[in-house]
């Protein structure tokens, strides 16, 4: 099931709960009620969504132990920018050899991204029609596509080496997958279809059956985090990142941060009206379903597009500015997931955490890869010029 109307509302500071309105598609009540601790970031705290202009919060800290890049990388171009094309892993000699992606520090193909960012630099904000809200993002709304014990960002060219992962988006997406595959098989779960990037999350297991539960909503915003977009650049096509930690086994009670929480219309409980046996799902009262959401860094080093842990080459900004090692102000990834589940007794357990049941190894990937015109665009009008928009532009 897509998300359709309008965007949902955003928290005001830590502790705060904004309630998340949505359509109802197909007799299912897509409504999400989120609170400070519902959404999970990179490094393992809990932080408030971004808000709305008026109402603007800071930056999420950087994630603990994040590095910078080392000085003996390539040097970013002086205008930071993105490509359709970014640099690949080479062809092996060897015909028979499987491909895999490039790992540890990539460096980004510094002509292409150079020549998108001056074609960002050029473009103009297009005039906004009346009623269009201020929320500074933009979105593509996605399906479930497949599963696969894959992941090419970390385990790349090694299937079958990964726990399970429930992938949306790009549909020709496996172990094996580099950035020119993402170009070369288009076909995509996620609208807008100029979308050809790949999302993915750990499976959700039903304890009690062993079965599957795979989403039914999969929203990702592109958005910006600050009360400004000073600065602001599109993302950089071939980008890898990873948000949250998949060896982390802690467990998720009520109240804990990077759980999953009830989404529902009107007033109600984030934390469920009960918790599953060990207490680390909610069960949710009346029409609500388990929902997830997982935030990624907003600032990039300008020069690689992945590094060893998938992580160093990227970092949450802080106090409205990047950090030195980080300067280039991309926009931020959030994951807003939706499960046809209300919670049982028994409750779920992760593909990353089968063993301890809890929700705290939950964490996500994305292999971004847009039609930079429809990406320099989305970016310049709807981040830069904060306006709301949805799949196709400005949200009228």
């Amino acid at each position: 099931m897509s998300y359709e109307g309008p965007p949902p509302s955003r928290h005001r500071s830590p502790g705060w709960l904004a309630h998340r309105k949505l359509s109802v598609v197909a007799g299912a009540v897509v409504v999400l009620v989120v609170a400070a601790g519902a959404v999970y970031l990179g490094n393992g705290a809990a932080q408030p969504e971004p808000s709305n202009a008026a109402n603007a919060l800071e930056y999420p800290s950087p994630s603990a132990g994040q590095a910078e890049s080392p000085g003996s990388a390539v040097s970013a171009p002086t205008t930071p920018s993105v490509s359709a094309t970014p640099s690949t892993a080479a062809t092996p000699s060897t015909a028979a050899a499987p491909k895999a992606p490039t790992t540890g520090w990539v460096p980004i193909d510094r002509a292409v991204w150079k020549a998108q960012a001056d074609a960002y630099q050029a473009l103009k904000i297009d005039p906004a029609p009346a009623g269009v809200g201020d929320l500074p993002e933009f979105r593509a709304d996605c399906q479930y596509s497949h599963r696969l014990p894959d992941d090419p960002i970390v385990a790349p060219g090694l299937p079958g080496a990964s726990h399970m992962h429930s992938f949306v988006g790009n549909k020709a997406v496996d172990a094996s997958t580099v950035a020119g595959d993402l170009t070369k098989f288009t076909a995509t779960s996620c609208k807008p279809i100029q979308d050809h990037s790949a999302y993915w999350v750990p499976t959700l297991y039903d304890n009690a059956t062993g079965k599957p539960v795979e989403t039914t909503g999969f929203r990702v915003y592109y958005r910006s985090l600050a009360k400004n977009s000073t600065g602001q650049m599109p993302m950089p096509n071939g980008l890898r990142m990873i948000s949250g930690d998949a060896k982390k086994k802690q467990p998720t009670p009520r109240g804990a941060t990077g759980q999953f929480y009830c989404a529902f219309y009107g007033p109600g409980d984030l934390d469920g009206v009960a918790r599953s046996t060990n207490g680390n799902w909610p069960i949710c009262g009346g029409t609500a379903t388990l929902h997830f959401m997982l935030q990624f860094p907003d600032c990039w080093d300008g020069k690689h597009l992945d590094s060893p842990n998938h992580k160093d080459h990227v970092a949450y900004g802080s106090g409205g500015t990047c950090p030195p090692g980080h300067p280039v102000r991309i926009p931020a990834i959030t994951f807003d997931i939706q499960y046809p589940a209300k919670g049982t007794p028994a409750g779920y357990y992760l593909s990353s955490d089968k063993a301890g049941k809890s929700a705290s190894s939950m964490h996500g990937d994305a292999f971004v890869m847009w039609d930079v015109d429809t990406m320099n665009k989305r970016t310049k009008n709807c981040v830069l010029g904060r306006r709301t928009c949805d799949n196709y532009g400005y949200q009228k």
